[in-house]
C-alpha cells in the first residue's frame, strides 16, 4: 500500500455537531477510565460521516478528547483505508474489485465510474456529487459484482444497472439497496434448488 498523507488543503477548524457529539459521548462511555483511547476509530468514523473526510483539525480535536498524542490518532487515520484523507464527492462509490467481483464483471462497473464520475479514483465529479474508488471485499461475494454508496450495498450489478443507480442518485433519489437482478437476499437466481417442499 502506498503512503497515505493528509490533504494539503485543510479547514481552519473542526467541531462535532450536537448530534455527532452525543454519539461521541456514547462511544467514549463504553470504555473504563484510562481506556478512552479505545474509542479512536469510532470517533474518526463519526467525524468522517459528519464532514465527509478526515481533516487535521478533526484529528487534533479527537486527540484532545481522548487524551492521546496527535501522532497516535494520525497513525490510525492513515493506516485504515476506510478513512478518507481528502475531500470526496457527496456520494462516494466504492467498487469491489476483489477476485469474485472481478470474475463476475466489476471491470464494467469501474468503466461506468470512469465514464460518469471521473477517469481517476478519488476525483470529484464536475457536478460535485460523486467520487469513486476501488476497494477490497465488501462481503457479499455470492452476489458479485457489487458496490457500496454510503451505508448501502448494491449487488448483482452490470454496467447498465450501475448507470441507473448513479442516475437515480443524481436526481436526488436513493435506489433500493441489495440485489439488482430481482433475487431476494442471496438465494439462487433460479429459485430454490433444495427444500422445495416446506412444512406448514
Amino acid at each position: 500500500m502506498s503512503a497515505r498523507r493528509l490533504h494539503q488543503e485543510q479547514p481552519a477548524s473542526f467541531a462535532y455537531s450536537a448530534e455527532s457529539k452525543a454519539r461521541v459521548d456514547r462511544e467514549i462511555a463504553k470504555y473504563p477510565p484510562g481506556r478512552q483511547a479505545s474509542a479512536v476509530i469510532a470517533l474518526l468514523w463519526i467525524g468522517q460521516e459528519q464532514y465527509g473526510w478526515v481533516t487535521k483539525p478533526m484529528i487534533e480535536a479527537i486527540a484532545s478528547l481522548l487524551g492521546m498524542a496527535y501522532i497516535r490518532v494520525l497513525e490510525v487515520a492513515t493506516f485504515y483505508t476506510m478513512f478518507n484523507l481528502a475531500p470526496e464527492g457527496r456520494h462516494l462509490v466504492q467498487v469491489c474489485t476483489t477476485t469474485p467481483c472481478w470474475l463476475r464483471g466489476s471491470d464494467d462497473i469501474v468503466a461506468v465510474c470512469k465514464k460518469q464520475i471521473a477517469d481517476t479514483q478519488h476525483t470529484i465529479s464536475k457536478d460535485g456529487k460523486f467520487s469513486w474508488m476501488e476497494v477490497e471485499c465488501l462481503g457479499a461475494c455470492v452476489n458479485a459484482p457489487m458496490l457500496q454508496i454510503g451505508r448501502d450495498f448494491y449487488e448483482d450489478l452490470d454496467g447498465p444497472k450501475t448507470e441507473a443507480i448513479l442516475d437515480a442518485f443524481r436526481r436526488g433519489e436513493t435506489p433500493k439497496p441489495g440485489p439488482q437482478n430481482g433475487r431476494h437476499s442471496s438465494e439462487p437466481i433460479g429459485g430454490l434448488t433444495s427444500l422445495k417442499e416446506t412444512q406448514s
